[in-house]
């Protein structure tokens, strides 16, 4: 029988740089996802990010692409918002910001936390971008995980 080792990594931001990309759309929801991300980071020893603002969620993964080919971060955190409207431009958008933001990864093997909320209506939103539950602060610390992994990995 063969031995199994798990290889798995805490968030440690100690040293680690990172970029936040973020859109400009749905401000208010946009904004508490930030939050969220700067909080978690700085609360896992990161010492902060570069926040990175572009008009909507389409355009997340090309300035993500951007930052990757950079060099300069452990990690990138994708935050937008999305919301259901009476045409099928929703549907569009939202597969090709999350399709995107996987070729980033794919690509460049730079972790890249997705925090791109795809709602249905505002209320919905605002409930994933409140202090509670803030799926910006939950991307933070998915990409500051993958980065700790990836260096384990090497």
């Amino acid at each position: 029988m063969a031995d199994n080792r798990l290889i798995e990594a805490r968030p440690d931001g100690r040293g680690a740089r990172f970029c936040i990309v973020a859109s400009r759309y749905n401000p208010q929801i946009v904004d508490n996802l930030i939050d969220g991300a700067l909080r978690a980071l700085r609360g896992h020893g990161a010492p902060g990010a570069d926040i990175v603002r572009v008009p909507g969620a389409f355009e997340i993964p090309l300035a993500a692409s951007r930052c990757a080919d950079a060099g300069r971060y452990a990690g990138i955190v994708a935050v937008g918002c999305v919301i259901r409207g009476q045409t099928p431009h929703f549907d569009h958008v939202v597969r090709e910001c999350s399709r995107g933001i996987a070729r980033v990864m794919l690509d460049t093997g730079v972790p890249v936390g997705f925090g791109v909320l795809a709602a249905d209506n505002a209320e919905q939103a605002m409930a994933r971008a409140g202090a509670d539950r803030n799926r910006g602060a939950e991307a933070a610390l998915a990409a500051l995980e993958m980065a700790c992994l990836l260096r384990r990995l090497g």
